[in-house]
């Protein structure tokens, strides 16, 4: 009986507990499309920088980019405050576009659901074909 009551003087927080927890677990749908974007004036030249950016000649760029400006710190001696900076900028800049071309070609970009939509498709055929 003691159980009861203690259930039955919890009772509005173990509600709110079990809402929340099936907030958690019910997915939403989401309402995203790929589109052509708002057409806003600044797309066109992020759109073509970030293309910039990512491509293999960029990969190189950084690469050259993280072992000269290395090197110019252990092997530069006494840089001014300014050069240094600079230096650790350049440093910084290579080491993210390096890092995003590498995470790029571990994990793809963006959604890739169709290829997975396929698979299960093919599978799904597969199946029906045996049985």
């Amino acid at each position: 009986m003691k159980f009861i009551t203690f259930f039955n003087q919890k009772t509005p927080v173990l509600y709110m507990l079990l809402a929340f927890i099936l907030a958690l677990i019910v997915p939403l749908d989401a309402f995203a499309t790929v589109g052509t974007g708002g057409g806003l004036p600044y797309e066109s030249w992020m759109t073509s920088l970030r293309n910039s950016v990512t491509g293999p000649v960029a990969f190189t760029l950084s690469i050259v980019g993280i072992v000269i400006a290395g090197g110019v710190l252990i092997f530069g001696g006494d840089l001014n405050g300014f050069f240094r900076t600079f230096i650790f900028l350049v440093l910084v800049m290579a080491f993210i576009v390096g890092v995003n071309n590498i995470l790029s070609s571990f994990f793809g970009r963006g959604a890739e659901i169709a290829v997975l939509n396929d698979m299960l498709l093919q599978h799904l055929n597969s199946i029906t074909k045996v049985a």
